[in-house]
């Protein structure tokens, strides 16, 4: 492992929304869609490149991307998370990926850089933890990737691959960030009134 191996930020926003009404990327608080917070959550972290996986009204979220960010497509996007994540790891060229979630508004630049801070590498596994609880997002080092794509089916991510895998390293991130997810849009109005209030 070294130091110096940059990152690649890899964002999955390829979903319909169906519980949100729409397509999540496209979803915005405080007048900026959740696919460029996430964006910008990850490269404030120290993520770069940024490559988003996109699926349901691709060409709609495309056309809102900042310059620089590389949008692969998922063909089989509607089977789930797996698909997407499958998709992106097979389009990098990197050693390691920081995956996050569009729906995750409450993740934060402090906690990437967390994740990505001290050495990383080919054989990195850490995934940031909320009270001690496992959650995203997830940096995989590329040894990982091909057993992550095997297991990678439906919406379970590499929630299978991670389970009970000894060589995680957990990431405390409870103090700086909130792990919850954004899937209706009661829950985004709860999430823009808490954000209000800090």
């Amino acid at each position: 492992m070294t130091d110096r191996t940059t990152v690649t930020g890899l964002l999955l926003a390829a979903g319909a929304g169906r519980r949100m009404g729409g397509p999540k990327a496209l979803v915005g608080i405080d007048g900026e869609p959740l696919v460029r917070r996430a964006l910008r959550v990850l490269a404030d972290g120290g993520c770069a490149p940024l490559v988003v996986v996109l699926g349901a009204a691709a060409d709609e979220v495309r056309a809102v991307l900042p310059a620089g960010v590389r949008a692969v497509e998922a063909a089989d996007w509607s089977s789930g998370m797996g698909a997407s994540l499958r998709a992106g790891l097979a389009a990098l060229d990197a050693d390691t990926a920081l995956v996050h979630l569009v729906d995750l508004p409450g993740v934060t630049a402090e906690a990437v850089a967390r994740l990505v801070a001290g050495p990383v590498g080919p054989r990195t596994l850490r995934r940031a933890a909320y009270d001690g609880r496992p959650a995203h997002p997830v940096l995989l080092g590329r040894s990982h990737w091909a057993a992550v794509s095997a297991s990678a089916t439906g919406d379970a991510g590499a929630r299978a691959y991670l389970g009970g895998n000894p060589d995680v390293e957990l990431v405390e991130c409870g103090d700086v960030a909130d792990p919850d997810d954004v899937d209706t849009p009661e829950a985004l109005a709860r999430f823009a009134d808490q954000s209000d209030r800090r």
